[in-house]
């Protein structure tokens, strides 16, 4: 492990990409923490302290939203709109051809449709989420003027982000995006533990070291889980052409247990929140109907077990439906039959479909369960452990930490391999 860490700084084309990421990742930070003009932090705080929604939408912006920086939404907008086309290759068959068919000019123009309709997203939800800082009084001497400029600094910004992140993932070392996350998640380590500094509490030591020993066992879930494959024996049929067999060979068809990765969270997310903000609207409303209907909506989902198992149960639900989106078994099983491939005890065709999506449907219960799981772990944890409320383990937080180290030491570790391979 040491000498791959030592060959990674060797060689100067790697370590001239590393040291570019970080690079980018101190620009990132340092716009993260300029704030917008007229907040008040003493109502930030207690707004934050408040809402536990606010501090999921933090770490999926890379932390901009804590400090009301120029770069309010982060990449959330990017995020939201790399899903809506996602999902819009599944009915609109121009973008899935576009996407999968027409090779590395067809994702460049998927991607730049992508790009495009980031702005307008970006526009609402910077209208959105300022209109509720500003009724929540963090924010304040909002004119029409002002609202405007603000409106305009946080979209330049999330769009600056968007660019800083695609940077970094040209670098091939990981997806930018993932990365511009993770150094929000990471920056918030010295916060939480100075925190945790100032209200610690020697006669709660049996539930800190509790607390610590769950953090471990779900760093391994994560883990094995995020590891977790189940592999499908592949057999070549041989062919004979100009007097010389070829195939015959055997593989293996590996099927991630976790293949939608965060995304469904974000899903869940997204309209968790949406009831809740939809209700702390209405509660400004003048009209008593509209103003009680709000507080009645609001305190549903206040409630934490109402929250909980919503929460719980929309994550396995869109991981099952995003793992539909980007996993097709009858491609799958009409690629293999054109290149001479079987699945071994299978035939062919729909057989093979069949079986294929029978297994996916099977392992993806088990990677649905443990994101819901992951998703409501800090309700589990205040729950048993009501003494380390200054604590919280975030399941979705630790998923992405793992989930883009692993990627990026294996991305060391094929460039490393491939240099070897010239080398030699």
């Amino acid at each position: 492990m040491f000498g791959k860490f030592k060959n990674t700084f060797l060689i100067k084309e790697l370590r001239d990409k590393i040291f570019f990421i970080l690079f980018v990742l101190v620009i990132f930070r340092f716009t993260a923490n300029i704030p917008l003009p007229g907040v008040s932090i003493s109502r930030l705080q207690e707004l934050f302290n408040s809402n536990q929604l606010l501090g999921m939408l933090n770490m999926f912006s890379g932390g901009g939203l804590s400090n009301i920086s120029i770069v309010l939404l982060g990449v959330g907008p990017y995020i939201t709109s790399s899903i809506i086309m996602q999902l819009l290759t599944m009915i609109v068959p121009k973008f899935e051809q576009m996407n999968k068919e027409e090779g590395e000019a067809g994702r460049q123009k998927f991607n730049m449709i992508t790009r495009v309709l980031t702005v307008p997203l970006a526009i609402v939800q910077t209208i959105g989420m300022i209109t509720l800082l500003k009724s929540k009084g963090v924010i304040q001497n909002l004119d029409a003027f002002n609202f405007v400029i603000m409106v305009i600094i946080a979209v330049a910004g999330t769009i600056f982000l968007m660019w800083l992140g695609e940077l970094i993932t040209e670098k091939k070392l990981g997806n930018g995006v993932s990365i511009i996350i993770f150094a929000g998640i990471v920056a918030s380590l010295p916060t939480t533990l100075m925190q945790f500094k100032a209200t610690f509490d020697s006669t709660q030591i049996f539930t800190y070291i509790a607390f610590l020993v769950i953090t471990i066992v779900t760093i391994l879930g994560v883990v094995f889980i995020t590891e977790g494959q189940r592999i499908i024996p592949i057999s070549y049929a041989r062919r004979a052409r100009g007097g010389q067999h070829y195939g015959g060979a055997r593989t293996h068809l590996p099927l991630r247990v976790n293949q939608a990765g965060v995304i469904p969270i974000i899903f869940a997310v997204s309209l968790v929140l949406f009831p809740r903000m939809i209700g702390q609207m209405l509660m400004q409303m003048s009209n008593e109907t509209f103003s009680s209907f709000g507080l009645t909506l609001t305190n549903l989902f206040a409630n934490q077990w109402v929250y909980g198992i919503t929460y719980f149960s929309l994550v396995v639900v869109f991981t099952y439906f995003y793992t539909a989106v980007i996993f097709d078994p009858e491609k799958i099983a009409e690629n293999l039959q054109r290149q001479g491939g079987y699945v071994e005890g299978m035939r062919p065709g729909n057989e093979t479909a069949e079986y294929l999506g029978k297994v996916v449907n099977r392992i993806t219960l088990t990677g649905s369960l443990f994101l819901g799981l992951i998703a409501v772990l800090p309700i589990i944890i205040q729950a048993f452990l009501p003494g380390a409320q200054t604590l919280t383990i975030g399941g979705a937080s630790i998923l992405i930490i793992v989930s883009v180290v692993i990627e990026i030491v294996k991305q060391v570790d094929a460039q490393l391999v491939m240099r070897d391979y010239e080398s030699i």
